[in-house]
C-alpha cells in the first residue's frame, strides 16, 4: 500500500518553523551598523539568492524522490556521495549544539535556572518530535506554529514601536559581507531540503512553497534581530523580551522555535546516516544527534558562528552548484559509479574559489559568484570530456 506524502501546508509549517530561530534573530542584530535602509536591502538581496538556491535543491529530490544526501551521489557517485554525508552530519550536529545553545541562553535570560537545564529541556522536546515522527506531527505541529506566529507578531510590534532609532555602535561590515551573512542561512538548509521534499505529495509546489515560507520567515527574523538592535538599542532578545513584559511568552518563543528548528537537523543528520549504511536506523541516529547536540551546548561556548556559516558556504556551495548542473543542465546521473572524480576535482576548485573570494568585497556576496564560477566550469569540463566521463 502506497504511503501518502506529506501536503504543501505540512511542507509550509515545517519551514514556518525552520525559519522562526533564536540563531537568525541574533544573526540580524549583525546587520544593525548599516543602517535600517541598508539593512533590509542586503537582508532581502541574500535571502532572494539563498532561496532561489534553495528550491533547486529541493526540487532535485522531490522530483526524483530521493534524500539530500543520496542526490549528492548523482552528481559525485555513490561513494564520493559518502563524503558529504559525513560533512553534512557533522555540520548538522554543529547546528543542533548552536541551536540548543542560543536557546537555553536566551531562555536563561527570562528564567534564571542554569543554562545547562534549559539545555536539558529543550534537547528533551527535541527528542520528543523526533520519536513522534514527521509523518505524524501534523496537528501538534499547526497548534505549534500558530502559536509561535502569534508571539512573533507581539514580540515584532513591541521592537518596532519603540520610540526612535537610537545610534548603533560596533564594527559595521560592508553591505556584500551582509548580504554574504543573509545567504549563509538558507544556504545552510541546502544539503537537507530533500529530506523532507521527497516526501511531498506535490514536488514542485511543496518545494517551491517551503523556500518561499522559509525565505520570508527567516527575512521577518533577521528584521526582528536588526529592528532590536536599532530600535532598542538591545541585541540580548531576552532582555528585549523582559523589558516589554513578555516574561512566560517570550519564553515560550524561544522555547518552541528552538526545537522546532533544531528537530530539522537532528531529524537531518539521522536521514544522512542512512546514505551511509542501511544498517543504521535514522530515527536513533536523530536522537544521538540531539543528545550529543545537548552535551555539546552544554560542554562549549557557541557565541560567535560567522566563521561555521562561512565554512558551510564554502563546502556546500559549490557542491550544490555541481548537482544543479549535472541535474538541470547535463542531465546526469553517476550514482552507479563509485567516485566521479571529475566533479570532485570540480567541488576542491569551487572550495578554494570561495574561500579566496572571502578577501574580495562583493555586492552579492561570495556564495552565487563562487556557484557560478563552479557550475561554468562544471559545464566546460563535461563540454569537454563528455558527460560520461
Amino acid at each position: 500500500m502506497k504511503t501518502k506524502g506529506t501536503s504543501v501546508l505540512e511542507n509550509s509549517l515545517i519551514w514556518f518553523g525552520a525559519g522562526v530561530s533564536i540563531a537568525e534573530i541574533l544573526t540580524g542584530t549583525y546587520f544593525a551598523p548599516l543602517g535600517f535602509g541598508k539593512g533590509v536591502a542586503a537582508i532581502l538581496v541574500g535571502h532572494v539568492i539563498g532561496c532561489v538556491l534553495l528550491y533547486l535543491a529541493g526540487l532535485i529530490g522531490g522530483r526524483v524522490r530521493k534524500s539530500a544526501m543520496e542526490t549528492v551521489k548523482m552528481s559525485f557517485g555513490s561513494q564520493g556521495g559518502l563524503l558529504f554525508s559525513l560533512l553534512n552530519i557533522v555540520q548538522l550536529l554543529g547546528w543542533t549544539a548552536i541551536m540548543i545553545y542560543d536557546g537555553a541562553l536566551a531562555a536563561g535570560g527570562v528564567w534564571n535556572v542554569g543554562s545547562w537545564v534549559w539545555c536539558l529541556v529543550i534537547g528533551g522536546l527535541i527528542v520528543v518530535w523526533i520519536l513522534i515522527g514527521i509523518r505524524n506531527l501534523g496537528k501538534l505541529n499547526t497548534v505549534a506554529m500558530a502559536a509561535l506566529f502569534i508571539l512573533t507578531i507581539i514580540l515584532s510590534y513591541v521592537i518596532f514601536t519603540d520610540k526612535g532609532a537610537l545610534a548603533v555602535s560596533g564594527e559595521g561590515m560592508s553591505f556584500g559581507a551582509a548580504v554574504e551573512l543573509a545567504v549563509a542561512m538558507p544556504l545552510s538548509w541546502l544539503p537537507l531540503i530533500s529530506d523532507y521534499t521527497r516526501e511531498a505529495e506535490k514536488p514542485v509546489r511543496a518545494t517551491a512553497a517551503s523556500a518561499v515560507v522559509y525565505g520570508l520567515v527567516s527575512c521577518w527574523m533577521y528584521l526582528i534581530g536588526m529592528g532590536a538592535a536599532i530600535f532598542t538599542g538591545e541585541s540580548d532578545i531576552a532582555q528585549i523580551m523582559l523589558k516589554a513584559g513578555l516574561g512566560v511568552v517570550g519564553l515560550l518563543i524561544i522555547v518552541f522555535s528552538t526545537v522546532t528548528t533544531t528537530f530539522l537537523d537532528a531529524y537531518s543528520a539521522g536521514v544522512s546516516s542512512e546514505s551511509l549504511s542501511q544498517k543504521l536506523s535514522g530515527k536513533w541516529v536523530a536522537v544521538g544527534a540531539a543528545v550529543l547536540g545537548t552535551a555539546g551546548a552544554i560542554l562549549f561556548p557557541m557565541d560567535d558562528i560567522t566563521d561555521f556559516l562561512y565554512l558551510i558556504g564554502s563546502v556546500f556551495a559549490p557542491m550544490v552548484a555541481i548537482q544543479i548542473a549535472d541535474f538541470f543542465l547535463l542531465h546526469r546521473d553517476r550514482s552507479g559509479v563509485a567516485v566521479d572524480w571529475v566533479s570532485m576535482g570540480l567541488w576542491l576548485v569551487g572550495f578554494v574559489v570561495y574561500r579566496l573570494l572571502m578577501q574580495v568585497d562583493i555586492i552579492v556576496g561570495n556564495t552565487l559568484p563562487d556557484m557560478l564560477i563552479t557550475a561554468a566550469l562544471c559545464l566546460a569540463v563535461r563540454k569537454t570530456v563528455g558527460k560520461a566521463a
